[in-house]
């Protein structure tokens, strides 16, 4: 594993300031003021909004209170969806705070899961740890752990705490140096233009010739629309956040189609293992998609 803490913990407490409204057609006993809260990245909208709920519930009658639930203009946020994710896909172009409506009432059914209690966020979360431990180990290090290892996990990430989450997750990135490297890049490519939410597929992060494969191998592979022609300007792979006031948010990496998958899954990879990509356009013809990773991408420096 990466040797590089300070990365890691970078990734880890990159947070997204937010300010929540109470939807307009609620009925309350007095007017609801705005709750701003900076919201963790790396975890989910459900795990983090306890006293966002408490906050609003205090000037509404118990009668008109059920599931809550929040949307972005006009659009629901998936709870299953890492709060990260959910910001860049539907957000990363507005202006901070992130503007999100609290809703009690009208459960959008066909947009959304529900989520009852914390224990199907945990167990959201640990099938997302085993998906990615199936493709990087055949299933191996996640299953030999202990119970106690599995709830240690889900409480780092619960509690925000890094170096409790981190003290196990760090067997799951490490690999027998015969076998040189994962299995497979547990990876999804995110979109927003098409009823296919994300692409993924199997891929190695060494070629047959034991080269290491790189970024623009990978974008190759599964989604070419999204690498420059050769020899084009455009060979670096950035995030259009780029162009935003570094004051206000923290600085992305820019990343070459040359950059190695190996130590990116090992330095980025998000608390569920899986390297997180977001198609968020495609520039005009002959050019390339700007990708952005998820979760991964804000660097506080």
């Amino acid at each position: 594993m990466t040797d590089d803490k300070d990365v890691l913990r970078d990734v880890w407490f990159g947070r997204i300031p937010a300010c929540f409204t109470l939807y307009q057609d609620e009925i309350t006993k007095r007017e609801a003021e705005p709750y701003y809260l900076l919201l963790p990245r790396v975890s989910y909208l459900t795990l983090v909004t306890d006293k966002v709920k408490k906050h609003f519930q205090k000037v509404m009658r118990q009668e008109d209170i059920s599931e809550i639930w929040f949307e972005y203009e006009g659009t629901p946020l998936k709870w299953h969806y890492p709060i990260g994710l959910l910001f860049d896909l539907l957000a990363s172009s507005s202006a901070l705070p992130w503007n999100i409506t609290v809703h009690f009432k009208s459960f959008p059914e066909k947009d959304l899961l529900h989520c009852p209690s914390k224990d199907v966020i945990e167990a959201h979360f640990m099938s997302c740890m085993k998906e990615a431990d199936a493709l990087k180990h055949k299933s191996q290090v996640i299953n030999e752990m202990q119970k106690k290892d599995h709830k240690q996990l889900w409480m780092g990430l619960q509690n925000d705490r890094f170096d409790q989450f981190w003290a196990i997750n760090r067997k799951l990135m490490e690999y027998p140096a015969e076998e040189n490297g994962f299995r497979y890049i547990p990876f999804r490519i995110y979109q927003t233009t098409t009823e296919r939410p994300f692409i993924q597929k199997l891929f190695r992060p060494v070629a047959a010739d034991g080269q290491l494969h790189t970024l623009g191998d990978l974008l190759k592979e599964v989604c070419p629309s999204a690498v420059a022609p050769e020899g084009s300007r455009n060979q670096t792979w950035v995030s259009s956040m780029a162009d935003k006031n570094s004051a206000t948010e923290p600085p992305l990496h820019h990343l070459p189609y040359s950059f190695h998958l190996f130590w990116w899954i090992q330095t980025y990879c998000k608390w569920d293992l899986l390297i997180r990509l977001y198609k968020l356009r495609c520039d005009p013809p002959h050019s390339r998609c700007i990708l952005i990773p998820l979760q991964e991408s804000y660097i506080r420096r």
